[in-house]
């Protein structure tokens, strides 16, 4: 039996506010191999999600606790096409199909998103990677930080 509570969230949270990343993850499932991939990720305000796709899986999020945007842009990967509010006010549970290039904005400290998709784990592979995106550590991160917090359809990353 695997369970998450409340006191499991605010640790993930608080895990995620201290790393680097500002993101901590716990994993349901077992192993990094298994043919679905289930876990709780808490992420912070400033975390950088780049934009991405995962061409053989559909994404399911289901919004544990706080407020995230998702942000999809076009089959190129390129302009805003829509904007979904998730948690407080939003969405609760939200499915992508597979190949849905998108990146996450979360709005408050101590959001936590619980993920369903296809396995086993890949890192995503650069070809899946918005390649007009900025990488994590680049300076210009904080620019497109700014633009996924206000990007509205028809937006592009200048």
């Amino acid at each position: 039996m695997k369970t998450l509570n409340n006191q499991d969230l605010a640790a993930l949270s608080a895990q995620a506010a201290c790393a680097p990343r500002l993101r901590a993850h716990h994993n349901i499932h077992s192993e990094l191999d298994d043919v679905i991939q289930r876990l709780a990720i808490a992420m912070e305000p400033d975390t950088y999600v780049r934009p991405h796709r995962h061409p053989g899986s559909p994404e399911l999020l289901i919004v544990l606790s706080g407020a995230l945007d998702w942000i999809e842009f076009d089959a190129a990967g390129e302009t805003v096409v829509a904007r979904y509010r998730l948690g407080e006010g939003g969405v609760r549970v939200f499915e992508a199909p597979a190949n849905t290039w998108h990146s996450v904005v979360s709005l408050e400290p101590g959001s936590v998103v619980f993920e369903v998709k296809r396995g086993p784990y890949q890192p995503i592979p650069a070809t899946d990677l918005a390649e007009w995106s900025p990488a994590e550590g680049d300076a210009r991160v904080a620019g497109m930080l700014a633009f996924l917090r206000r990007a509205q359809p028809g937006e592009r990353f200048a």
